[in-house]
């Protein structure tokens, strides 16, 4: 199971709801092996445009660029399952994760009829972290529609685990936050990536 942390903050909300779900996925069984990239800590770029995945006789569902993500895609062709977490900025997911999304993606939609086919089939569990009430997030969803539309052609199963009221600092004494008051500490949230995450590992299980 591979675990994509979008975020950049190693020890805040992305990564402590990722944390809980690679927790989770363990408690099911021994077997099942957890691996976490973050793709902060990658120096790589989004999607070239170089149309290498679409050659003729060479046609390719994993991006043919070569840099430091192209090991990660060629294990996510091969994972059993897949997380992909990310804190929201202006609506979307980071810079990063998007880029990701780009390379993962694109290589596998055909130019001929439209159709998206990933290397396999399998779970996918997508966490975003943000500051807005379920009502407000509807938004976020829409922008990321298409994206979770591909997701859910190509590989079958998606499955959200989300965070509303997240902490931005430590000390919110010392920064100009007046529009995001201290949350209360959500450790339900947690609870939930946590139960999320067996059941990814269930779903590999009976597979």
């Amino acid at each position: 199971m591979m675990i994509i942390d979008g975020g950049p903050r190693k020890t805040f909300n992305t990564a402590a709801m990722l944390g809980k779900i690679a927790e989770g996925a363990r408690s099911v069984s021994d077997e099942i092996e957890v691996k976490t990239v973050r793709l902060y800590d990658i120096d790589y770029k989004g999607c070239m445009s170089c149309m290498a995945c679409k050659l003729k006789g060479k046609v390719s569902n994993v991006c043919k660029f070569r840099d430091a993500l192209t090991p990660i895609l060629e294990e996510v062709a091969q994972a059993d399952g897949l997380v992909l977490g990310s804190p929201i900025y202006f609506s979307e997911v980071t810079a990063q994760l998007r880029a990701f999304l780009e390379r993962l993606i694109f290589a596998w939609l055909s130019y001929n009829d439209y159709s998206l086919t990933a290397p396999k089939q399998m779970p996918v569990l997508l966490t975003y972290t943000m500051n807005a009430n379920e009502e407000q997030a509807k938004m976020i969803y829409q922008m990321m529609g298409i994206v979770e539309d591909s997701l859910k052609r190509a590989m079958g199963d998606v499955e959200h685990v989300d965070a509303y009221s997240t902490y931005q600092v430590k000390n919110y004494d010392r920064y100009e936050l007046a529009v995001f008051p201290e949350p209360m500490k959500r450790e339900q949230d947690l609870q939930r990536a946590y139960d999320a995450g067996k059941r990814m590992a269930e779903k590999i299980s009976a597979r």
